[in-house]
């Protein structure tokens, strides 16, 4: 008789803790198209990218040598793509320009990384004002990302991003110093 109640005490416990300590949901944003229907109009233009998550460090260690990244995303030419243009400051100083392009998968909120098959991005809302959140995926890997309009946000945003994730079992964390100017983003 005692360890039934005792069974039921726990559970209860365990109802009210889960209920207490949940993880903070978040809405998925749909990539389809980009004509200001599917694909909401205001997440296209500059980001820059503020923190990172993943289950590892390694998961994070192309970050290390970063200071800071600032992101252009666009429409592209050709239909269902977007061109994503990327200019990195080093923590030496240098500027490294990258360029992607990213196929929108039919049906799917998924983006597909041209050249890269294995690599998945999915795109999410973030309450923080100017944020948005990526979720990539590739062989061997897992990691979020955090983005936002502004090169330095409300320090709130960090927080409930570093909050959302470690729910999410990411248990290392990389914040961008962004000590440095941003890098110009080149436009070709």
């Amino acid at each position: 008789m005692f360890h039934q109640i005792w069974a039921a005490l726990l559970y209860l416990y365990g109802i009210l803790l889960n209920s207490i300590y949940q993880c903070p949901e978040y809405s998925q944003l749909t990539t389809q198209g980009v004509d200001g229907k599917e694909f909401p109009e205001p997440h296209l233009g500059r980001w820059y990218f503020i923190a990172g998550a993943a289950p590892t460090k390694e998961e994070l260690a192309t970050f290390d040598p970063v200071d800071n990244i600032v992101f252009n995303m666009a429409a592209d030419s050709a239909p269902k793509q977007l061109q994503l243009r990327a200019t990195i400051r080093t923590k030496n100083g240098l500027c490294v320009p990258r360029r992607w392009i990213y196929h929108l998968t039919e049906g799917s909120t998924d983006l597909r990384t041209e050249g890269r098959p294995d690599m998945k991005t999915k795109l999410f809302s973030s309450s923080c004002p100017g944020g948005i959140m990526l979720k990539e995926t590739g062989q061997g890997y897992q990691r979020f990302l955090l983005y936002n309009r502004l090169p330095h946000p409300p320090e709130n945003c960090v927080e409930e991003f570093r909050s959302l994730t470690s729910c999410l079992d990411s248990k290392a964390f990389l914040l961008t110093p962004r000590n440095q100017e941003a890098c110009e983003l080149s436009s070709n």
